[in-house]
């Protein structure tokens, strides 16, 4: 069977996860990468044997002709980026957030569909492992319908110092970490109908918010309180894990440090290790995502060899988007956000 061939745009913090992983994974060829920083690229194509070095983008995709192009750069250039790959005919996964504006992201979900190519995004808190876990619990009934639940990721790690932009970010911890638990939320309970956001900033170096406290409505009659903090001074901290409790009509569950999911039902209690594996290039405690990184862009592949739409699509994740933009109008009205 041929191999996808794939290319990575962006050389930069977390990019060596998606190097490592496309390269374990069968079915997939890394065959170019490209960085606007020519120190950047020429390791990472040394690193990781990649065959094609480009410093240009349009370059790069005229001369090595990807299957898929993997977008692992800041925000502010996807759009820019994920519109030439449409205009290519190219096939696209670009990280989060999608983009600095919903217009941003509306127009890169319109460019694809207008060239007729898989636009995924990388959201990859839903794809851990621990997370389908939950999800696997909550699908076969077991605690029945989820009537509450809690999403959290409180921390004190300096995520600033291997990506100092998030200084200067005026839209910062929802926007970075929130998207994540936010979609979560919907990936758990379903679509969300009313939000009320509270923020704060502890950190007076960085210009945006660094705490936040969400409470949604969903459709289905859930309540989900979504919460996440920079500033944690709990001990031990546990990034980067996610902590989620849900209590349903029949039972409950709750996904606890060290991935340890105790689910309650009939009046008995058990509890599983839900812990992600290790592989060759990850390590404790980034495990959890790096794992989840293989697995996103398994489900990526897979999407694109099927010719079928991704779970987190472009069109899917505007709708985690639009509980970001709800959460900030939430935050500076103080009132309740009706979606």
């Amino acid at each position: 069977m041929a191999c996808t061939k794939i290319a990575v745009i962006g050389c930069g913090f977390f990019a060596p996860n998606h190097l490592h992983a496309w390269n374990e994974l069968s079915g997939a060829k890394l065959i170019a990468v490209c960085d606007i920083d020519e120190n950047k690229v020429a390791a990472a194509a040394a690193h990781y044997s990649v065959p094609g070095a480009f410093t240009d983008a349009a370059e790069m995709l005229a001369v090595a002709k990807p299957d898929l192009v993997d977008i692992v750069t800041t925000m502010d250039s996807h759009r820019m980026l994920v519109e030439l790959c449409a205009a290519n005919g190219i096939p696209v996964i670009v990280q989060k957030p999608f983009g600095p504006t919903p217009s941003d992201c509306a127009a890169m979900v319109q460019a694809c569909r207008d060239a007729d190519v898989m636009l995924m995004v990388h959201e990859n808190f839903r794809h851990q492992h621990p997370m389908r876990q939950v999800k696997a619990v909550l699908d076969a009934g077991t605690i029945g319908q989820a009537v509450w639940g809690r999403v959290s990721f409180r921390t004190g790690y300096d995520v600033k110092a291997g990506q100092p932009y998030l200084f200067n970010e005026e839209r910062f911890i929802v926007l970075d970490l929130g998207i994540h638990l936010l979609d979560l939320a919907r990936f758990f309970f379903g679509e969300v109908k009313s939000l009320y956001s509270r923020h704060a900033r502890i950190d007076s170096r960085v210009k945006g918010e660094d705490m936040a406290t969400m409470m949604l409505g969903h459709a289905s009659g859930a309540t989900s309180i979504v919460d996440c903090t920079y500033e944690s001074r709990q001990l031990p901290d546990l990034f980067p894990q996610t902590l989620v409790t849900i209590e349903g009509t029949k039972g409950a569950m709750d996904l606890k440090s060290d991935f340890r999911l105790s689910i309650s039902t009939g009046g008995t209690c058990r509890t599983e290790d839900v812990s992600s594996p290790l592989r060759a290039w990850t390590s404790q405690p980034w495990h959890v995502t790096q794992d989840s990184v293989y697995h996103t862009q398994t489900r990526a592949l897979a999407a694109f060899a099927g010719g079928y739409e991704p779970e987190t699509s472009g069109s899917d994740n505007l709708k985690s988007y639009a509980l970001i933009e709800a959460a900030y109008r939430s935050a500076k009205s103080g009132e309740c956000v009706r979606l």
